[in-house]
């Protein structure tokens, strides 16, 4: 089977019954997608596709369509996604490993709503636990990044 992984397409010899997270660190060696809970509960592994944050530990093989981008595709070290400068700026991260999920979603939620409000913000990372607690500096990430991509 073929997807498309961060701009690239790739030819999988694999189980289409195979999570799409265990392709994706295992297959492909794009590791900053974290496997946290395997039961949609943790939103570590939180990836997109087409655009929309879907948890790979739930997504199947066979059942990926449309382009995947992972945490890996997002941004660069020198030109990283406004959500990850925010996250910077905002010293969101304390042990880190839930913040590439975090990161994905936060993203989507801005990419279909620039301006999110308090209530949908929260709404939009329920799914996403952080087990340090940084809740307040995710908040303010996501409003600094709005910021950025021109929302309010």
């Amino acid at each position: 089977m073929e997807i498309i992984v961060n701009g690239t397409s790739h030819r999988l010899s694999a189980d289409p019954d195979m999570p799409l997270l265990w392709a994706l660190r295992d297959i492909l060696g794009l590791t900053g997608t974290k496997y946290g809970c395997g039961a949609a509960a943790c939103g570590a592994c939180t990836v997109h596709q087409g655009g929309r944050a879907v948890l790979s530990c739930q997504l199947l093989l066979g059942d990926v369509a449309g382009e995947i981008t992972t945490i890996e595709g997002l941004g660069t070290p020198e030109a990283p996604h406004p959500v990850q400068a925010a996250w910077i700026e905002q010293q969101v991260a304390q042990c880190g490993y839930c913040q590439s999920g975090q990161i994905m979603a936060a993203a989507a939620l801005l990419a279909g709503n620039p301006a999110p409000s308090d209530d949908e913000i929260d709404a939009a990372m329920e799914v996403n636990l952080c087990r340090c607690a940084t809740y307040p500096r995710i908040r303010a990430a996501i409003r600094s990044a709005a910021l950025r991509l021109g929302g309010s």
